[in-house]
């Protein structure tokens, strides 16, 4: 079989499997399996592929026709500028995450010294992008789901920064140690009826602890309102990813505990995505 044939065949089941990004998934996967890229293949589709390679290709193909997301299929995902290691006990990075990495640069120079916490750190994303961008700056990174860390923590190691990041396997409630410079988060924010209506490779496959926070979807976003007012410096900040229709609420109880709402970051979609917040009291 050439390439072309492969990518239709592939298409074609994952069409039928409901799957919208079928043609695209398809050509990820045939690079994957042949260590190559998107563009190498669509410019040689003419190109004869081996028996043993259709036979991986199908192997993948199966998974991603059972709804699997193609980042966990892959384990790795793209994030800021780097990759990163993901599987099933961790949420897979979205574009719009990158906005509080990106806040957090805004506000500080390169040879910035400043202590800064994750909470809810997953893959470790978030922090370590900051952290190869900022090196002098100093972190830590908690998690309740300890299978998360060990996500988080190889990924510190591949990126080389194992050193520079403390990781503990706490639930934030718990949480006592430190002032800190920064705090961020992107936390769980999805309310029950939302969560019966997200598509099936989120639903089905990425953890329900990175996701569910209770009927209004702002359960841990007031637990993390709550302890980053202890946590941080006076004139800290809190920077923190919310879902929609979240905004009003959450900066409702930001004022309530002491904070300064600086900046509403909106998504390529213009929903209020991420909050930057300063702890004034």
């Amino acid at each position: 079989m050439k390439y072309l044939e492969v990518l239709n065949y592939g298409s074609k089941v994952l069409k039928l499997k409901n799957i919208n990004s079928y043609n695209l998934d398809c050509e990820l996967i045939l690079a994957k399996v042949l260590n190559s890229t998107r563009e190498e293949i669509l410019t040689n589709l003419n190109k004869k592929i081996a028996k043993i390679n259709i036979i991986k290709f199908k192997k993948l193909l199966d998974k991603r026709k059972n709804n699997e997301p193609i980042a966990y299929i892959f384990k790795q995902k793209a994030f800021w500028k780097y990759n990163f290691i993901v599987n099933k006990n961790v949420l897979i990075p979205r574009p719009e995450t990158e906005i509080i990495v990106d806040e957090v640069l805004k506000l500080t120079n390169f040879d910035t010294s400043k202590q800064l916490l994750d909470i809810g750190t997953g893959s470790g994303c978030i922090i370590l992008s900051i952290m190869k961008e900022r090196p002098y700056c100093y972190g830590t990174a908690i998690d309740i789901s300890k299978k998360a860390l060990n996500v988080a923590i190889n990924n510190a190691k591949m990126h080389h920064l194992q050193n520079k990041i403390k990781f503990i396997n706490i639930d934030i409630d718990k949480y006592e140690y430190n002032k800190y410079d920064f705090i961020i988060s992107n936390p769980p924010y999805i309310n029950n009826f939302e969560f019966k209506r997200l598509e099936k490779n989120v639903r089905l496959f990425e953890p329900h602890i990175a996701l569910k926070a209770g009927i209004d979807g702002l359960s841990k976003i007031k637990n993390i309102i709550n302890k980053s007012k202890i946590l941080l410096k006076l004139n800290g900040k809190l920077i923190f990813e919310l879902g929609n229709n979240q905004m009003l609420n959450a900066i409702q109880i930001l004022k309530k505990n002491g904070f300064y709402v600086n900046k509403i970051c909106r998504d390529i979609q213009s929903f209020p995505r991420v909050i930057i917040s300063t702890k004034i009291v």
